[in-house]
């Protein structure tokens, strides 16, 4: 199972969820919005360094579906930009902002901008609406399975106080936090 985080906001909250991660030995992989990256260069260098994952996110974080195709593109190619020079490599992941499933337009533009898997989510705790740590790990204990892809965010307190009961339930159920890239090769 992944643990994934929409890789935004507070710098000291993402610090303290790599903290909480490199601890426990729990990889996560980040989809990074590509404006954040900009403006905080070395927020990839932390979390490459600690053996996470980074891929992308859109640049600005639109509604995806709602926005014009030229605008898909941009956003794409814009955060895939900005990963090369932070990271130094695109990463090998998408995820589409602001939609659950993505359109053909959608697919067609990350494919485009090289990235062949667009990834999705299938357990969402809804953890951006602030809900106290206990409800989010509920919600992740609710849906949590083998394969499974958790969508959670890197800037909520009570995300990051969540981190580590919810690694506790997926190990006391046999699973184990993977980052992506691990999950679908195995």
């Amino acid at each position: 199972m992944a643990f994934t985080f929409h890789g935004s906001g507070d710098l000291g909250l993402l610090h303290d969820l790599l903290a909480a991660a490199g601890r426990l030995r729990a990889p996560i992989t980040v989809f990074a919005v590509g404006s954040w990256l900009d403006q905080n260069p070395d927020v990839a260098g932390a979390i490459l360094g600690g053996g996470h994952e980074l891929a992308n996110h859109t640049y600005t974080h639109p509604s995806l579906g709602k926005v014009a195709a030229a605008t898909v593109a941009d956003e794409i190619v814009r955060c895939r930009d900005a990963l090369r020079r932070h990271a130094g490599s695109p990463g090998a992941w998408f995820r589409p902002s602001g939609i659950d499933v993505p359109s053909p337009l959608i697919l067609a533009e990350a494919g485009k901008a090289g990235y062949r898997t667009v990834v999705g989510y299938d357990v969402d705790p809804l953890d951006y609406e602030d809900p106290p740590a206990k409800a989010i790990v509920d919600r992740v204990a609710a849906k949590l399975h083998p394969g499974a892809i958790v969508s959670l965010h890197t800037g909520h307190a009570n995300t990051v106080a969540a981190f580590e009961p919810m690694v506790a339930e997926a190990r006391r159920r046999q699973l184990t936090p993977v980052r992506i890239g691990d999950l679908l090769a195995g």
